[in-house]
């Protein structure tokens, strides 16, 4: 079968893989995207139904085009944020085959660029672009076994109350995806337990503005690293209902029982760990951090934004934190599904090149990994704390776009002595 040839294939087909395309597409370079389902796929088929962005419209967005028929401040429910990529991707042209999987990627014997076996051929590129993100495979740690007598499933496959069986539902994990589906089935009338681990809390709003723009202002989108010990803090953040500040204790109030973090289970009983406390006050620091960090912004500045006291005040503890629940009996408790909103793992087994650490995580610096003409996008912190955020996928495709356009331009370079022989 002969090899389509190509100078940069890019592998991803949502946010990551179209703002690669429009960069591309800008300087010249002549690519294609293949994406194994639809544009921006996972935003339809692997996430809940009432899902809307994390971020106000006016903020998560590509610079080149903004939400139609959403109000700046809104949060965008997910069918739409995946129609603006599609409607993105027509608007740029962008070369994008949906309905084709990459099997594999190898170094090419002999010469420079890569073969690339696909389901619809064989292609050889010069450069590739893994632009399949972060949430790739989902985690589910191996806590409860398969076989126990409970309903499991990960919040990729959760689409709405009606789904699950009946009865009461554990949900383990207490980051945007799950203290937001926690909040769903409390308010369809499920009972409801959320297990707590540690997490960064920031405020919704603050002071008239949303807590991106905060981010903005006080530079903490471009924090180049993850402070150490918290590679694996969740973000407990929301736009549900307008967007709203999370406040575990305010879901406590509404009948919400908060345990610490799942560490066991054994004859039927899961028990947690004697942290929620220490999780619910840690979270806290971070929350009050931001806004010291606000108010001392406001005051260098100058700023004329209201006051708002009442945002320092917090309920009293619950019961469920000052006695905390240590191990509960799944059937007695009636629970008839644990949601574990755990988080996702990368893969890259179809990447068979030198672009991995010992580890076998991505090699790379800015994108840029370790094997010539690899690069990766869409991965948290690939350059700052905004790399996996809509907006923040397309400022590093445009660095990762520059970098490809420069590496072409000392390809094609022929040596001095060539480009004398041809001018004479």
């Amino acid at each position: 079968m002969m090899a389509t040839k190509i100078e940069t294939l890019v592998v991803g087909g949502g946010q990551a893989g179209v703002a690669m395309s429009e960069h591309l597409g800008k300087l010249g370079i002549a690519h294609v995207v293949l994406e194994k389902g639809r544009i921006a796929e996972r935003w339809r088929s692997e996430r809940w139904d009432s899902l809307v962005a994390n971020g106000p419209a006016w903020h998560d967005r590509f610079p080149g085009m903004e939400f139609s028929g959403d109000r700046p401040d809104d949060f965008v429910p997910k069918e739409r944020v995946a129609d603006y990529f599609v409607d993105y991707s027509k608007m740029i042209d962008a070369p994008i085959h949906t309905g084709v999987e990459v099997t594999e990627v190898v170094k090419k014997e002999g010469g420079r660029g890569f073969v690339v076996q696909t389901s619809e051929g064989i292609y050889e590129a010069n450069h590739i672009v893994a632009a399949t993100g972060p949430f790739q495979v989902p985690v589910m740690p191996p806590i409860i076994p398969q076989d126990a007598p409970v309903h499991q499933l990960h919040s990729n496959s959760y689409k709405n109350p009606g789904q699950l069986p009946e009865g009461a539902v554990l949900v383990v994990g207490a980051g945007s995806s799950g203290v937001q589906i926690a909040e769903e089935l409390l308010d369809s009338g499920r009972e409801v337990y959320l297990s707590v681990g540690p997490h960064d809390r920031p405020p919704r709003m603050y002071r008239g503005r949303d807590f991106v723009w905060w981010l903005g202002v006080l530079g903490l989108w471009d924090v180049p690293a993850m402070e150490p010990g918290k590679e694996h803090v969740t973000i407990a953040v929301s736009g549900a209902h307008g967007g709203k500040t999370i406040d575990f204790r305010q879901l406590a109030a509404k009948g919400m029982t908060l345990v610490g973090l799942t560490d066991a289970y054994e004859d039927g009983k899961v028990s947690f760990a004697d942290d929620l406390a220490k999780n619910i006050r840690e979270g806290d620091a971070n929350y009050l951090s931001v806004l010291d960090a606000a108010d001392a912004y406001i005051a260098r500045n100058g700023l004329d934004l209201p006051e708002e006291p009442e945002a320092r005040q917090m309920l009293p503890d619950p019961a469920c934190v000052t006695d905390p629940i240590r191990e509960i009996d799944l059937k007695a408790a009636g629970i008839g599904t644990v949601l574990w909103a755990t988080g996702y793992k990368q893969s890259y087994d179809w990447l068979k090149v030198d672009a991995f650490d010992a580890a076998g995580k991505p090699a790379h610096q800015r994108g840029v990994s370790t094997e010539q003409g690899v690069y990766f996008l869409g991965l948290p912190w690939l350059s700052r704390r905004g790399s996996t955020f809509i907006w923040g996928v397309w400022h590093d495709a445009k660095y990762i776009a520059d970098h490809i356009a420069t590496q072409q331009s000392y390809a094609r370079y022929q040596g001095a002595e060539t480009q004398v022989a041809e001018n004479a």
